[in-house]
């Protein structure tokens, strides 16, 4: 043949070598090789060319976010100051809040978000519509208007001077609210009780200030629950100093409170319900004025010289201690007062018992003790049963009016042994209003 073989697995042609026909279909193995990278590098390209022209696509724009309103409170009566703030407005720009006819404008902070505050407008009660807009930007939220409470009337100045205790004391204001706009004014004083375990009532006497009364503290020598026989809190314990630390510690802390305070000590002693009535607990006669006039002279000489001292018996009944013996004098008492309850027929030892009836004995014995001294109708009420609610209290506020020397009368305002509320029926809530709206007229 002439011509050479070539070497099956040879990697090489030699220069010169003729291929024949047959030998064209095994090609050698180094062209194969190459062939294959081209044919990688070039897929790789193509898909890497994909890859960057996905990458380059045209990034779609996250939606702008919603705006919102917001408003702080959510209801309330016409007058009421709210807080409305928003997010998602126009960045860095003014805006405009409106609510019906009205505007408030606003400018908002680089985020978006503003925060300013308006006054609700006159409007009927019902939902409103708040709306804050920015140029295309705006959001609503509704505010409920509520009716407007009825005002609370101020304290008299008429010279019988109206107070008030409660079932909440002086910290519960709607309570104390309600008494004036029954009564058609504010209370001058309001009356709350502290026994001998509790610190001075500060915060009950802010309270009262508030509302432009005089706090009328009834500070009471026992532990509240013990009952009649206590030993820890016998007169005679008091006036030897068992008590001064704690006294003292009530003397300071009226000191420095530096405004008018009324302390009713000890009240009703001249009763037997009460462990420093003389008699009862271990008590001699005399231990009452000696424990008072102790009490006196430990607070007086923290220079609390804002306290003035109501002596406050009961109203005298048969077997009762007689007042002259339990008067400390008028050097330790800067006003006398009386306690007295019409109880009606509500108690199967009671019958109705009219005001003048009721507080006349009273009064002559305390002129007599303490010629002078302003008095006080401390505590009283009347029972509905065995009579008419609303002539008596027409003819308390009528009876006291004319007595030149008393002050004041306090209305105990609760539903205890009976109910004692001026509202305890719509005749006598009228009847009370109207006496008062008589004598401020008088």
């Amino acid at each position: 043949m002439g011509l050479r073989k070539l070497r099956l697995g040879s990697g090489q042609v030699p220069a010169g070598t003729e291929v024949t026909r047959g030998q064209r279909g095994h090609q050698p193995i180094a062209g194969t090789a190459v062939f294959r990278i081209v044919r990688n590098v070039i897929t790789g390209l193509i898909v890497g060319l994909g890859v960057t022209l996905a990458a380059v696509q045209p990034v779609q724009a996250a939606p702008a976010t919603a705006a919102h309103v917001y408003l702080d409170p959510t209801t309330g009566p016409e007058g009421s100051t709210v807080t409305v703030s928003g997010t998602g407005f126009k960045v860095s720009t003014t805006g405009t809040v409106i609510i019906g006819s009205s505007t408030f404008s606003f400018k908002t902070a680089a985020s978006g978000a503003f925060s300013t505050s308006i006054t609700i407008p006159a409007a009927a009660p019902g939902p409103l519509t708040i709306t804050a807009k920015t140029s295309s930007i705006k959001a609503s939220s509704v505010f409920t208007v509520t009716s407007s409470a009825p005002a609370i009337p101020p304290v008299s100045t008429a010279a019988l001077r109206f107070g008030v205790a409660t079932a909440g004391g002086p910290l519960a204001s709607a309570e104390l609210d309600e008494v004036a706009r029954l009564a058609g004014e504010s209370p001058s004083s309001v009356l709350f009780y502290k026994d001998f375990l509790q610190a001075p009532p500060i915060a009950e006497m802010n309270a009262v200030r508030a509302r432009g009364a005089v706090p009328l503290v009834t500070w009471e020598p026992w532990a509240w629950g013990g009952g009649l026989t206590q030993p820890a809190y016998a007169l005679d314990r008091i006036a030897a100093g068992d008590f001064d630390a704690y006294i003292t510690q009530w003397g300071q802390a009226l000191a420095s409170w530096a405004q008018p305070v009324q302390l009713r000590f000890a009240h009703e002693m001249n009763g037997n319900w009460y462990p420093w009535a003389e008699g009862v607990n271990g008590n001699q006669s005399g231990d009452y004025v000696q424990a008072w006039r102790h009490v006196h002279d430990v607070v007086a000489a923290t220079g609390a010289s804002n306290v003035s001292w109501v002596w406050s018996p009961n109203v005298p009944y048969f077997g009762s201690t007689d007042l002259a013996g339990l008067f400390p004098g008028a050097g330790y008492v800067d006003s006398v007062a009386l306690d007295g309850y019409n109880w009606g027929t509500s108690a199967s030892w009671s019958s109705w018992t009219s005001p003048q009836d009721l507080f006349a004995p009273g009064i002559a014995q305390l002129r007599t003790l303490a010629p002078g001294l302003p008095i006080l109708i401390a505590e009283t009420a009347s029972a509905e049963a065995g009579g008419s609610k609303a002539q008596w209290n027409t003819d308390l506020v009528s009876y006291l009016a004319a007595q030149p020397d008393v002050v004041g009368f306090v209305w105990f305002h609760l539903q205890k042994e009976t109910d004692w509320r001026i509202n305890s029926s719509e005749a006598s809530a009228t009847a009370f209003s109207a006496a008062l709206a008589a004598r401020r007229a008088s």
